[in-house]
């Protein structure tokens, strides 16, 4: 079968490996989809410390039982979706229900090969924590893949809070924006504002998503306010790697806002100025967002399949998995929303 095998920082390969042996407590799978994200154009410029390789990439799966002998409750021909975040499940944090800070989480495609693959193993660790979802009816394998990210994003607004007649300023048109934009709505949301510097990749997201206004240039937080009537947002979500954001979203916060910096930044540069009156006057709430937990993608499975976040439109690009490289490419420059890889 043919593999996606990162070997080092600008070195992914597509090459010839045995099909995988499914072992005790494990199910054997056909991946279907496996969507690319942010994450796999990082590992591919600068890999990641968890990676040892090499070592097949993909987390965003979705799939086909064809091998789960002595595991009860799953048979050739059930469509899965994959968990990509592992938590132990027995651990202080798990067992308080934490899962997404489990300090012994493990992850898909890290340290254990994941879904750039025609198949793969899906860990007995997986089935453990309730990680292989049934994928509903109605719901397509790519669809299905897009499950994690939206984990993700729920995991976001549930601990920033987000619901009805909140303002939301969501930073960031790519897939994880884009995803922001539609669940905000979801839970009842009176306004969503969508904010990028890249206006191309804003227009593009904004045609799909349609945000109450796009904004885009040097004075985001002016036109934040603007549109705000002056008050601010009670919700900012900064979906995008930049410091320059979490600051902005400091000063377009309505008092009493919940600020989620959901986009993690470069480990380089992971300091930013923080104005603490702002926070101390306002009353503000600054929130972090950490993956997601397997309850998380159940949900998000529920939400693509009852309509309530639509994402079959939002994947503008279906690779064969040899080009996967160009998929990758492709997320890099900002050129698409969502590309998915089917093996």
């Amino acid at each position: 079968m043919k593999v996606a095998r990162f070997h080092a920082p600008g070195d992914i390969r597509i090459e010839e490996a045995p099909e995988p042996v499914a072992g005790p407590g494990e199910v054997k799978i056909r991946v279907r989809n496996c969507s690319t994200c942010g994450t796999d154009a990082k590992i591919l410029r600068h890999g990641h410390h968890h990676i040892r390789p090499p070592r097949v990439m993909g987390h965003e799966i979705a799939g086909e039982v064809v091998e789960a002998a002595g595991v009860a409750g799953w048979a050739p021909g059930d469509r899965v979706q994959v968990i990509a975040a592992i938590p132990c499940g027995t651990c202080g944090e798990c067992r308080r229900g934490r899962m997404t800070v489990c300090p012994d989480q493990e992850s898909m495609g890290y340290h254990y090969d994941g879904g750039f693959a025609e198949y793969m193993t899906v860990p007995a660790k997986v089935l453990a924590v309730g990680g292989l979802n049934r994928v509903p009816d109605g719901v397509g394998f790519a669809e299905a893949s897009v499950a994690e990210p939206l984990a993700c994003v729920l995991n976001g607004q549930e601990l920033a809070r987000v619901g009805d007649g909140d303002d939301v300023v969501v930073m960031g048109s790519g897939p994880i924006g884009c995803l922001h934009v539609r669940l905000a709505r979801s839970r009842g949301a009176a306004r969503v504002f969508l904010v990028d510097v890249n206006a191309g990749r804003l227009e593009m997201a904004a045609g799909l998503v349609r945000p109450d206004a796009a904004v885009h240039g040097e004075d985001v937080v002016e036109q934040v306010l603007k549109l705000t009537e002056g008050r601010g947002a009670d919700v900012v979500i900064t979906a995008a790697a930049s410091g320059a954001a979490q600051e902005q979203a400091l000063r377009m916060a309505a008092r009493r806002g919940r600020i989620s910096f959901f986009g993690g930044l470069p480990k380089d540069d992971p300091v930013i100025r923080c104005d603490s009156n702002l926070v101390h006057y306002r009353e503000l709430t600054v929130v972090g967002a950490n993956g997601s937990s397997p309850a998380h993608n159940a949900r998000a499975l529920r939400l693509i399949a009852d309509g309530s976040v639509p994402v079959s439109d939002l994947i503008t690009h279906r690779l064969p998995l040899p080009e996967v490289l160009a998929g990758i490419g492709i997320v890099s420059r900002g050129e698409a929303i969502k590309v998915t890889v089917e093996p």
